[in-house]
């Protein structure tokens, strides 16, 4: 059951990511007056935001914002790139840096939750050594009920985490769009293929969060059954 559940969220995901790219790739043949770092600056000083760093970073799609030390980090494609697909990563990135600049609740509680992941992230794995390591001595060393509780609280914990993460996402991509489009930078046919590769982006985190919902379900069912 968790391989079926593994497998076919492990093939949507690699789908969903595939049409993403293609269609990035597509709208980045959409040129731009403004690069992806000129429209950070610039959403940034609009909304009257001067602490955030924009600066490039390597890979593509690494693009993110981090809330710690303040930093717009975009792929060298979008930070120098001037077509729609840069545009819309940009402005994206942006509007997670005004969500914290705003105090935006769903933003800070996925900060507030991103140590406790890390933390149930690294007790999974240690259970899951055990588990995987051997067996048999699994009775002797974590009696399997004890096993399935804590993975059903970290599992529990990725979920709650990618649930909040969702209207981050969604929120940020609105806040994009509408600056773009206010600026001027994007209308008509410009602006759907933005629209539209944020809406695949979104896509992901949605497929993320069911996927770990799924999981959680799962092993609830397991310990359910194990109990009865």
């Amino acid at each position: 059951m968790l391989w079926i559940i593994f497998i076919a969220f492990a093939l949507l995901s690699l789908l969903v990511s595939t049409m993403l790219k293609r269609k990035m790739k597509n709208y980045a043949q959409s040129p731009l007056r403004m690069s992806g770092a000129d429209i950070a600056r610039q959403m940034l000083r609009d909304n009257g935001i001067l602490d955030v760093t924009i600066q490039p970073t390597e890979g593509v799609l690494t693009d993110h914002y981090n809330p710690t030390d303040k930093t717009i980090n975009l792929s060298k494609d979008v930070y120098y790139g001037a077509n729609v697909a840069a545009a819309a990563i940009a402005a994206h990135e942006t509007g997670h840096a005004i969500q914290h600049a705003d105090s935006y609740a769903p933003l800070q509680l996925r900060t507030a939750l991103v140590p406790l992941q890390n933390i149930s992230s690294t007790i999974l794995n240690v259970v899951f050594m055990i588990m995987f390591a051997g067996a048999i001595f699994l009775p002797k060393l974590m009696p399997m009920t004890l096993a399935l509780e804590i993975i059903i609280v970290a599992y529990a914990i990725f979920t709650i985490f990618a649930f909040v993460t969702l209207p981050v996402e969604i929120n940020a991509s609105r806040r994009a769009i509408k600056w773009l489009t206010n600026a001027g930078i994007i209308q008509g046919e410009t602006r759907d293929q933005a629209c539209d590769g944020l809406k695949w982006a979104a896509y992901t985190y949605v497929i993320a969060a069911l996927s770990s919902l799924a999981t959680l379900l799962y092993y609830i069912m397991l310990l359910a059954n194990r109990r009865d």
